[in-house]
């Protein structure tokens, strides 16, 4: 029977030591084994780099070549963030978390394109209804719904249309 190690994988690159005079790796070679993993935004992998302690110029001459070559694209990692967040996350939530992973507003304002023509109301009242299915019963409850709404991004006006909608108890403006 072979012998497996629980959590990463037994590898020589799961965190065992580099050999002292081994040499450090290129930037280049960094940035490949985190885009191997999942995609980053342009932003996110120079700050990442950047903590590894690679110089500007080489994490510049490195990004340039990954985005010529189709590895790193702001674009291909901004819809990807919208496919995955569409649905479980309102518009307003869905453009911070680009913002926040520093994808430019060019690419981030293609990817939300698609977004455009989606009712806030009905993304709210699905989401509502998958997680919650009955209207608050007291001032409590109403406050956690709300809350949860708010969180995934969605204005208060449009969570207490949904509340309101849902039959909720004296769903005001409180």
């Amino acid at each position: 029977m072979i012998g497996f190690r629980r959590g990463r994988a037994a590898t020589a690159s799961a965190g065992t030591p580099r050999r002292p005079d081994a040499p450090a790796p290129s930037a280049k070679a960094v940035a490949v084994r985190y885009l191997a993993r999942r995609d980053f935004s342009r932003a996110e992998l120079a700050r990442r780099l950047g903590r590894r302690g690679i110089d500007a110029d080489a994490i510049e001459r490195t990004l340039d070549e990954l985005t010529a070559s189709g590895y790193l694209s702001d674009e291909r990692y901004a819809a990807a963030v919208v496919a995955q967040r569409t649905g479980r996350y309102g518009k307003r939530a869905i453009a911070y978390a680009l913002k926040e992973k520093g994808v430019d507003a060019t690419a981030a304002e293609a990817a939300m394109a698609p977004l455009a023509h989606v009712d806030e109301f009905d993304s709210a009242q699905a989401l509502w209804r998958q997680r919650f299915r009955t209207p608050p019963a007291n001032d409590r409850d109403k406050a956690r719904q709300v809350r949860f709404l708010q969180a995934r991004g969605f204005g208060l006006a449009v969570v207490l249309r949904v509340l309101r909608a849902a039959g909720g108890t004296d769903v005001d403006e409180t």
